[in-house]
């Protein structure tokens, strides 16, 4: 799991590239993301999008010094279903 730094004032994009080590003669065809804790002024998604091999997530918000998961849970073509995580951790910089 990924630990990054986010502003509460920054929109930033943050993506899984599956491709590299996931899958193998697979391509993703659904793709979702969801954030933990999700509250009121906390880092909320503002859009997403995926392509074969990789899931983007565009996301803003959230308060100094909270730590917050995004989940990225995609279906591949064959079926597969799987789920990868990055953590945020919110300070001003």
């Amino acid at each position: 799991m990924t630990l990054l730094l986010k502003d509460p004032e920054a929109l930033l994009d943050y993506s899984v590239d599956w491709g590299a080590d996931y899958l193998t003669g697979d391509v993703l065809t659904e793709s979702s993301w969801t954030v933990s804790p999700a509250e009121a002024g906390g880092v909320s998604i503002v859009s997403s999008r995926f392509d074969l091999l990789q899931s983007t997530v565009e996301v803003g918000g959230g308060v100094a010094g909270r730590i917050y998961r995004l989940t990225n849970h995609v279906v591949t073509a064959e079926g597969r279903e799987d789920s990868r995580s990055i953590m945020l951790r919110v300070e001003i910089r």
